[in-house]
Formats: structure tokens, sequence, C-alpha cells
């Protein structure tokens, strides 16, 4: 078993992959009954004590082999030179029996003071850049999760699911375990089980959305608006329906130049599925009347955020505004 750095350094806006390395390292900590107590946290933006911070790293493990100290936004904590020099003194003296757990939820620029300590310390560190994949990078990364739960996902129902999630990596994790289940771990999900079982429906639904638009079908819009107000919040929803016209409007404009699905794909990094269905929406709608829509979507923004209108009734009427005109 390969031994565990006394420090590892961990940085990027993966907050559950994060997660997910703090819970391997805490592993072994002996009976679960009694895990707790040799688990300390802290957090940096919440008056850090130095005292209880040493204490926490010194302490000998409780019917265990080691400690875990967790400590949260070490940078805000530590932001003097005197500070700074405090705590990497705790580090380079920490005992080998507590295994500490430094997290920052921004990826550190390579000059930062953390990284050249944790540099000059080696081979005692361990650093680790955990960000949230790119919005084409996400379908891999599904079928990649599928894999490490012991099952398999198809290519076009992770391409769905990722539409479905973005790049929540979190929710992504929780669905995938759902689906597996729901097939028992005795086929790959296919893009049906997707569909049936995933309740992360909310982008999928946009989609929905956006075809109902293009055909100038206001009913069918404004009910699955009001099927999503149901299970999203009205800001949330809102972010999506901006997305996905920004993306609509960048793939017009591409086709308007003679390019191609594969450039749409190419040039706004989305999965062969999602670009797709991009295209296929872009080109029920010219770009006129695309810039039209954004236009009035940024305007209903800032009608929202000043609290003008109501956000919901917004939608409601941008529905029935749009499909009128189609």
């Amino acid at each position: 078993m390969p031994e565990i750095p006394s420090v590892t350094l961990l940085h990027g806006n993966d907050e559950f992959a994060i997660a997910e390395h703090i819970e391997k390292l805490c592993a072994g900590l002996g009976d679960p009954s009694t895990a707790d107590m040799n688990i300390a946290r802290f957090d940096g933006r919440a008056g850090l004590d130095f005292e209880a911070l040493y204490t926490a790293v010194n302490a000998a493990p409780f019917l265990a082999p080691r400690r875990v100290m967790v400590l949260v936004h070490p940078v805000s904590a530590f932001n003097s030179a005197e500070s700074r020099r405090k705590l990497i003194e705790l580090l380079d003296k920490a005992p080998g029996t507590t295994t500490i757990a430094l997290v920052e939820y921004d990826e550190l620029k390579r000059d930062h003071w953390l990284l050249k300590w944790a540099a000059q310390a080696a081979p005692r560190t361990a650093v680790h850049v955990y960000n949230l994949p790119k919005r084409w990078e996400m379908p891999r990364r599904i079928e990649a999760e599928a894999k490490k739960q012991s099952g398999q996902i198809a290519p076009d129902a992770a391409a769905r699911l990722a539409e479905r999630v973005g790049e929540d990596t979190r929710i992504a994790a929780q669905e995938i375990t759902k689906l597996l289940t729901y097939v028992n771990y005795e086929r790959p999900v296919n893009l049906a089980d997707v569909e049936k079982v995933s309740i992360v429906s909310a982008q999928g639904n946009v989609f929905e959305l956006v075809d109902a638009l293009g055909a100038g079908d206001g009913k069918k819009a404004q009910r699955v608006l009001h099927q999503l107000l149901e299970d999203e919040e009205a800001f949330e929803l809102w972010g999506m329906v901006i997305r996905q016209f920004r993306l609509l409007l960048q793939a017009r404009e591409i086709l308007d130049e003679n390019g191609s699905q594969e450039e749409v794909q190419k040039e706004l990094g989305l999965h062969e599925y999602v670009a797709g269905k991009v295209t296929t929406q872009a080109r029920r709608f010219s770009l006129s009347a695309l810039e039209s829509i954004y236009h009035k979507l940024l305007e209903i923004d800032e009608a929202a955020k000043t609290s003008q209108v109501p956000l919901d009734l917004a939608l409601d009427t941008l529905i029935v505004e749009l499909t009128r005109s189609r």
C-alpha cells in the first residue's frame, strides 16, 4: 500500500472531487464509531484558532494508526508573512501520525506561496488540482464515473445525462448510482434508461422548451416551462435558458458562415450529441431572430434582478410573445 503523504494540498473548483479525495484520506481510521474522533476540520474563513489547529495536528490518534486534519481556505487564515511562517513551521514539524489536507476551492497560481512550499517539502507533500470538466468533457467523465462504480453507460446515454446535469459532478455521480441500480448492474445504461429514470431533467427539458418555441407551439412551451418551474428555482432555470440561447446564437453565426455541425461542435466545445441538438435548433431561427430574443432575455434579466417583474411571469410573457410572432 503506497505511503500517504504527510500534507496533501487540494485546489480547484470541483468540490465533489476534492471531497472524494478527503474521504479516501479518512479511510482506514479504524472502527467507524470512533473514526470521527480522529478527524478534525477547520475553516480559515471562520476565525481560525491557531492553538486549536496546533493541538489537532499534534494530538495522538485514538485507537487508530493515524489522524486526519482538514484545513479549508488556509490562504484566508494565513495572509501575512508572519502567519505563513507559523503555518509552514507547523506543517514541517507535524508528526507522521497526522495526515494534513489543505483545501482551496479555486485553482492556485503556479507561483503561489503554498505551491512553492509544497514543492520544497516534497516528497512529504502531494498536490492535486481538481477542476470542473468542460462541457465537452462531461460525457467522458460520466462514462468514467460509471466504470468507477462498477457499471457501464452507453455514449449517447452519457451525453444525454451530461446535457441534464451540466458540469455538476456531484449530481452526475448520484444519478449514475441511481441508473446503475435501475439496471441492476447487469447491462450498460442506455438512452431510454436516462429518459425514464433520471429526474435531473431540467437541462434536457430546456431543449424541449426551445424546440416548442422554434415550432411556434406556445401551449407546449408553456406546459414545459411550468413543469420546469415545479422542479427548479426560477433563477437557476433562467441561467439554463440564457445559456441555451447564447449557444444557439453562436451556432447560427457559424452556420451563416457556411459552417457545419462539426464546426459548431469544435468551436463551442460541445459533445457530438449536444452539438447536433444545438445545430438543429439554431436552423429553426434566423440570426436576427436569435439576436432579438437574446436582447429580450437580457432586458428580462435586468428587470428581474431589480425586482421590477417576477421572473416566472416574465418567462410566461416571453413565450407568448415569441410564439405569437412565429
